[in-house]
């Protein structure tokens, strides 16, 4: 039965050094376990087969409650095979076990044999020993708590003192206390994760697709899609307007998708990522011999999506001469491949994008005034993210369950980390947030994305500067005045790379003999010409073309 322990304790033995020395390795060789096995069953099994083979504490067994029946069973063990394992059950009270697990004392049992409460349930009396058998039980404690039960059997006559054992057992359970802590507070969150997941799982699968594949609740986001759907049947150019990383190229092919168009071709195209000498060929194709390397003909981009959608993203960085000939599709509804002289009719609709204010490009010279009238029938500006109010935490939980996903992970984003990422500006929208979720999960080694994590990530996002405020609209029928027009001569110190070095509006015949004085100096050469006078290459071929400037 559970006795205080200074009724049936035993003095020492002589071996007190040695008894020592021995109970000193075994603690040290089990403190190590908890911090270097894999897992806590690993841990708890070294350390039981330590107590057995250097002090002689045989058929060590940890027993927790059991949710099921609400008493107790062997959760972890050494010596015992698993039918003894599996008939470790007890109820409430039951037996030595039941009885140290209520009281939260310990129980010196010095005779098995003499003991009516031991039950012999989990080891038969015959697979014990010869002799007499002692059986000790300490209680696993967690602060006020009785979290189970460390017991084992030890050979009654012995000299080594039942004292020591208590005392090495009561260290020992001190040390299964930390380690079924932890592991409870590991299967806690690795169940809620799970569960979180499950349920966004369920959520978006179960949720009907009102928003057309886009994630967001806010009223801005609404405002935008239902304009694009009300748009996406009739035949005219859509002109998607936005900061970077708005998803831009997500609601072209929502227009495409709920268009007649929807089992046509939809061909994107990005402007400014391909070389200018190169985009008018990908665009219109070419004919075999055009050019150096033109080997055969090939379609552009515009024959391939006959029939469907052409999606021009950057459109704001066609040079003039592209937007003349793209301003030609558009008004006749035919191409012309490099190197031919025969049009090639295409049923395109044109959807473009820019995250640049066309209005002020065309103002500043930059952009074509008709082409622009053609491509913005009907405008369509995109929030961007720091607009969009508690979207920002329901993108985070959607790319955090992608990036799980994808990298084999599991972690949480508590609301703590949550609201940082909310607070942020995210100059790269939606774009740089999917990044630094990403980051984040590939960063993390615990089981939560903590929020000094969240923090020192948005740190180093910081850097590349708060986002550029939009630029102001230019009112109808009021022209920039370039104060250049008006200067006898330009500093040859002017870097073209200098933001306030130029700001470009009309081409003005006064500007013709600054740039004819410009070429004199450098002999001819634009490039260099065009950094005295504090424009881009562009801008002055252009500025020579409308002033016949040869």
């Amino acid at each position: 039965m559970a006795v205080k322990e200074s009724s049936r304790i035993e003095h020492s033995e002589p071996n007190v050094i040695g008894s020592h020395s021995v109970d000193l390795t075994v603690i040290h060789e089990a403190a190590r376990c908890i911090g270097s096995e894999g897992s806590s069953q690993e841990a708890v099994n070294k350390i039981l087969r330590l107590m057995s083979e250097m002090v002689g504490l045989n058929r060590g067994r940890v027993l927790l409650p059991d949710e099921a029946t609400g008493g107790l069973r062997i959760r972890f063990s050494y010596g015992l095979t698993q039918d003894q394992v599996d008939k470790g059950l007890y109820s409430p009270g039951e037996g030595i076990t039941g009885k140290v697990m209520q009281s939260k004392q310990v129980a010196v049992i010095q005779n098995v044999d003499d003991e009516q409460n031991f039950l012999f349930r989990a080891v038969d009396r015959e697979v014990l020993p010869e002799g007499v058998v002692s059986f000790l039980a300490v209680p696993i404690l967690k602060d006020q708590d009785c979290l189970g039960v460390l017991a084992a059997h030890r050979l009654r006559m012995r000299p080594r003192s039942i004292q020591s054992d208590l005392l090495l057992l009561r260290v020992i359970a001190t040390m299964v206390a930390q380690i079924v802590t932890i592991d409870a507070l590991v299967s806690e969150r690795t169940a809620r994760l799970k569960r979180e997941n499950a349920e966004l799982r369920e959520a978006l699968a179960a949720r009907p697709d009102t928003n057309n594949g886009i994630l967001g609740e806010s009223q801005s986001l609404k405002d935008a899609l239902m304009t694009t759907l009300q748009v996406a049947e009739q035949p005219v150019s859509v002109l998607l307007t936005g900061e970077s990383g708005t998803g831009k190229e997500r609601f072209a092919q929502i227009l495409h998708l709920n268009s007649a168009r929807r089992d046509k071709p939809f061909v994107a195209i990005n402007c400014a990522a391909i070389p200018e000498n190169l985009l008018e060929s990908e665009l219109f194709g070419y004919e075999r011999g055009a050019f150096t390397g033109a080997s055969a003909t090939k379609q552009g981009k515009f024959e391939h999506a006959h029939g469907g959608t052409v999606f021009l993203d950057e459109i704001g960085d066609l040079t003039f001469e592209l937007q003349a000939k793209l301003l030609r599709v558009l008004q006749t509804s035919e191409v012309y491949k490099v190197g031919s002289t025969t049009p090639v009719s295409v049923n395109v609709r044109i959807v473009a994008a820019t995250h640049k204010d066309l209005q002020l490009a065309v103002n500043q010279g930059q952009f074509r005034l008709d082409l622009y009238y053609r491509l913005s029938v009907f405008p369509i500006h995109l929030p961007a993210l720091r607009e969009r109010g508690n979207d920002v935490e329901l993108l985070s939980r959607h790319f955090l369950l992608i990036a799980n996903t994808e990298y084999g992970k599991n972690l949480y984003c508590g609301p703590v980390a949550l609201r940082h990422l909310a607070r942020y500006e995210w100059p790269g929208n939606i774009r740089q947030l999917e990044n630094v979720l990403r980051r984040l999960v590939l960063s993390s080694t615990g089981s939560e994305i903590s929020p000094d994590s969240v923090v020192k990530v948005l740190e180093a996002e910081s850097v590349i500067g708060s986002y550029a405020k939009p630029s102001a609209v230019i009112p109808p029928g009021r022209p920039i005045v370039d104060p250049a027009e008006s200067r006898v001569s330009i500093p040859k110190t002017m870097n073209v790379g200098d933001p306030q070095a130029r700001p470009y509006g009309w081409v003005s015949a006064n500007e013709k003999g600054s740039i004819e004085g410009a070429l004199r100096e450098t002999f001819g050469n634009k490039t260099q010409a065009a950094r005295i006078l504090g424009m881009s290459l562009r801008q002055l071929r252009y500025r020579m073309l409308k002033l016949k400037i040869n």
